[in-house]
């Protein structure tokens, strides 16, 4: 039998992480951030950029997770990087860079709070945020393309960090 919301025997957990979300500004994929946000446990969604609005094809997507997942908006993501590095964060942004280390050799830290960040659907994350990071992650392909959406990078990584926390 297929178990729903009602049946499942997973334990309600939530971890030190706050995702944030420079530019992206699709509607299904801002719902979708919701939704991972949800079924990861993480402290914070935080959607940075000016074009952010809520409408009819986020609230489809989020499946009503943007009532209950803690969410701010910030017009700057350097801004919300410097703030969370002072309260001791290690920002964590998640983009392909010459010098990105791969997320499934990657070592999260079970001291410190963990803020990753995610970037535009066409450009990714812009380079002040990146030379902000304390470190910067990517996810092996093996493919011919070198990117991917990023609510599934999004996907990939929570899980990893997830796990790691456990």
């Amino acid at each position: 039998m297929q178990l729903n919301h009602y049946n499942t025997n997973f334990k309600k957990k939530s971890f030190p992480i706050i995702l944030i979300s420079e530019n992206v500004t699709n509607a299904p994929n801002i719902g979708s951030l919701f939704r991972i946000s949800d079924a990861f446990g993480i402290e914070k969604l935080i959607l940075c950029g000016e074009t952010v609005s809520f409408g009819r094809k986020l609230t489809k997507t989020s499946r009503a997770t943007e009532k209950v997942v803690k969410y701010t908006l910030s017009n700057s993501a350097l801004e919300v990087i410097e703030t969370l590095k002072n309260k001791g964060y290690q920002i964590i942004s998640l983009e392909i860079t010459n010098k990105s280390k791969a997320l499934h050799t990657f070592k999260f830290s079970k001291e410190k709070p963990i803020a990753l960040i995610i970037g535009d659907e066409n450009f990714g994350i812009s380079e002040s945020v990146l030379k902000a990071s304390d470190d910067v992650i990517h996810i092996d392909m093996y493919g011919q393309n070198s990117s991917m959406n990023v609510v599934q990078a999004a996907n990939i990584a929570l899980y990893e960090i997830t796990k790691q926390l456990l």
